[in-house]
């Protein structure tokens, strides 16, 4: 072996949430930890996080809040690591933080908060940061993992992946883990955009016009066993809001989205009195929905006729809108990917790969993916912990 090849325990390459997570508690067991990235800066998704602020955990944070090929894979790392281990963490370093709404937790501030706590904890493990590391190759020797990168050579007889999916590539996210499992002969369940809004077309595109209404609705899809009642929001080129990047991670192309425009309400129940006409119609929406989506609602969703049975058809509509999307806005406005290192290849307790002893793949490159919420950085620090502590 070269003289210039520089040795360490463990190697993590990515900088992100769960890299940097996995990089400080492996150094603070007395590990000698290196982090590559191929970016300059670490932390880059966790900064533009919840608008700024990191929505760093949720207090309800229970394994059926993940989707993966195998939905029981992720009980273990949330149960070594929870929410509330990594709250600890937040109140050594004093940071204010608030909840949201459902459990979810935020920075009273900016996200530079969490950075610097993960930074801290790395300084506090000696881990050796060494950024710009592109181009990077992995080989499996005798000893353990030898990796060539721009930034030189290093040997590690454990190496932590933790680069991410494919979500916002501009903030350099590539299909590095996956290529890398892939070499090792291991299975990739397709990535996805997920958490991602979803593009309207056809006669639905008229739709777009109602750009900035927002409104409290109930949504599903026929791929998802669960339904999500949060806000939707009109875009100009189909719907976003809460609900529909929740339903936006089960969607299937060719699948509808149904949406219960006022969930526990009833909506048309002025039209069974004398007068039933667009006058009443118009009113009725009104009371429950935002003035403009009520205006378009009245012209698009009229009962069929006046009769009881019309109205009755038509109040069922309203609870079970369909909208059949033509497609998302991509990876490029995906919060995640979903799907990644099938976890079938993985030791659920310690993220290890079962056929290659000291590979190990972290956070969103592997196939576990949290709803809108916090869960997904959840999944980062828990997953990240597992490895730290079995490197």
């Amino acid at each position: 072996m070269s003289a210039s090849i520089q040795k360490y325990d463990v190697i993590v390459i990515g900088a992100g949430a769960a890299g940097l997570m996995c990089a400080s508690v492996a150094g603070q067991r007395g590990r000698h930890v290196a982090l590559l990235d191929h970016g300059g800066l670490p932390g880059r998704k966790i900064l533009i996080s919840g608008g700024g602020r990191c929505n760093f955990t949720n207090i309800h944070c229970e394994p059926n809040r993940f989707l993966s090929g195998n939905p029981h894979f992720a009980k273990s790392a949330l149960a070594l690591y929870t929410a509330s281990h990594f709250l600890e963490l937040v109140h050594k370093y004093n940071i204010p933080y608030h909840e949201k709404t459902l459990g979810q937790l935020f920075c009273d501030h900016s996200a530079h908060a969490i950075l610097n706590l993960l930074l801290a904890e790395c300084e506090r493990g000696k881990v050796e940061h060494v950024p710009d590391a592109h181009s990077i190759r992995v080989e499996k020797n005798s000893s353990g993992f030898r990796i060539a990168s721009a930034r030189g050579e290093f040997q590690c007889e454990s190496l932590v992946i933790a680069t991410g999916g494919l979500s916002i590539p501009k903030l350099g996210a590539t299909g590095f883990g996956y290529e890398l499992a892939q070499q090792f002969g291991m299975s990739v369940v397709a990535p996805r955009p997920a958490l991602v809004p979803v593009l309207l077309g056809g006669v639905e595109a008229e739709w777009t016009q109602l750009a900035g209404v927002s409104t409290l609705v109930r949504v599903s899809t026929p791929s998802a066993k669960t339904t999500f009642v949060e806000k939707l929001l009109v875009t100009h080129r189909g719907l976003s809001g809460p609900a529909i990047l929740q339903i936006s991670s089960y969607w299937q192309p060719g699948q509808p989205i149904h949406v219960d425009l006022a969930p526990e309400q009833s909506i048309l129940t002025p039209l069974f009195g004398t007068r039933r006409d667009g006058a009443i119609l118009r009113q009725a929406l009104r009371e429950h929905l935002p003035q403009r989506l009520a205006e378009h609602l009245a012209n698009v969703a009229a009962p069929a006729g006046w009769s009881n049975a019309a109205i009755e058809a038509g109040e069922r509509a309203l609870h079970h809108w369909p909208f059949n999307p033509v497609g998302t806005e991509g990876f490029a406005k995906a919060e995640v990917t979903t799907g990644g290192i099938d976890t079938r290849h993985l030791q659920a307790k310690t993220m290890e790969a079962r056929d290659i002893p000291g590979l190990f793949f972290i956070g969103e490159v592997v196939d576990v993916t949290g709803h809108l919420g916090g869960f997904n950085f959840q999944w980062a620090w828990s997953s990240a912990v597992a490895a730290g502590r079995a490197v």
